[in-house]
């Protein structure tokens, strides 16, 4: 055997392998290296745009939630000014009322004096006419009376 002829038979099966794979082999696991990668780099990219979708997602929230929680603020403010103002009402309507209540209270009052007045102008005058019909010892008749009641009347 000889050595030399066993390497070029070796070394052009090997050339005809390295062909066959080159040709045949390579290829297929070229292009299943090439698909792999594109679906990591796809996976990558659509895991960059879910996150930057959660990120702005995640601040449209905030907004949302701070923007809600203002309007709760103004709400209860206006709220707070509202039942001041019924508060305040109620205590005007209640001093308007109360000031009527006087004020009615009082005319009643002054009423009661007048009719009060009248009452003893008319029992004076009675006894007034009374202690003169004893002292004259004559009566005096209705009109005369009425006169003198309204003499009196009119001087007190």
């Amino acid at each position: 055997m000889n050595l030399n002829l066993t390497l070029i038979g070796q070394a052009i099966a090997f050339a005809v392998f390295v062909w066959f794979c080159m040709k045949y082999v390579w290829p297929p696991v070229m292009q299943a290296l090439q698909e792999r990668q594109k679906k990591i780099a796809d996976g990558l990219d659509a895991a960059s745009r879910a996150t930057r979708d959660l990120e702005l997602a995640q601040e449209k929230a905030e907004e949302t939630l701070r923007e809600s929680k203002e309007q709760a603020q103004q709400i209860l403010e206006q709220a707070n000014k509202r039942a001041n103002q019924i508060v305040e009402e109620a205590r005007d309507n209640a001093r308007a009322e109360g000031e009527r209540i006087i004020e009615s209270a009082r005319s009643e009052i002054d009423q009661e004096i007048n009719r009060a007045k009248e009452e003893l102008r008319a029992q004076v005058s009675l006894l007034a006419v009374a202690g003169a019909e004893r002292i004259l010892e004559s009566s005096i008749d209705e009109a005369k009376h009425r006169e003198l009641v309204d003499k009196l009347a009119a001087e007190l």
